[in-house]
C-alpha cells in the first residue's frame, strides 16, 4: 500500500505562483511513477502533468505548458508541481497519483492506482 499526501494549495492572484509538493510513503516506491491529475467543479478529472518511469521525462497538459513545471525530489519519494502565472481556470483540486512505472498510459487516469486526497488551488481573477 503507498500513501500519498498533498500539500501546498491555497488562493493566489492570477498571475501568481503556488508550488505543490506530494509525498509518498508506505511500501517500496521505486516501481511507481507519478502524475499530478485536478478536477474543477461540474467537470470531470483531468491530467495535469507526468513523469516518466524514468523520471527523466516530464508531460504537460497544452494549457499548463511553459506555466507548470513537474520536478521530483532527491529521495524520490517526493513529487512537486510548481505552478506560475496561474490563471482562474486553473481553480480546481489537484491530486497526486501513482502508477505503474511501465505503464506508458501516462494521461490516462485509470492507470494511477494510488491517489492522495486532494488539495484545493483557487485563483481569482
Amino acid at each position: 500500500q503507498v500513501q500519498l499526501v498533498e500539500s501546498g494549495g491555497g488562493l493566489v492572484q492570477a498571475g501568481g505562483s503556488l508550488r505543490l509538493s506530494c509525498a509518498a510513503s508506505g511500501r517500496t516506491f521505486s516501481g511507481y511513477a507519478m502524475g499530478w491529475f485536478r478536477q474543477a467543479p461540474g467537470l470531470e478529472r483531468e491530467f495535469v502533468s507526468a513523469l516518466s518511469g524514468s523520471g527523466f521525462i516530464t508531460y504537460y497538459e497544452d494549457s499548463v505548458k511553459g506555466r507548470f513545471t513537474i520536478s521530483r525530489g532527491n529521495a524520490k519519494n517526493t513529487v512537486y508541481l510548481q505552478m506560475s502565472d496561474l490563471k482562474p481556470e486553473d481553480t480546481a483540486v489537484y491530486y497526486c497519483a501513482a502508477r505503474d512505472a511501465r505503464t506508458v498510459r501516462v494521461r490516462d487516469s485509470t492507470a494511477y492506482i494510488y491517489w492522495g486526497q486532494g488539495t484545493q488551488v483557487t485563483v481569482s481573477s
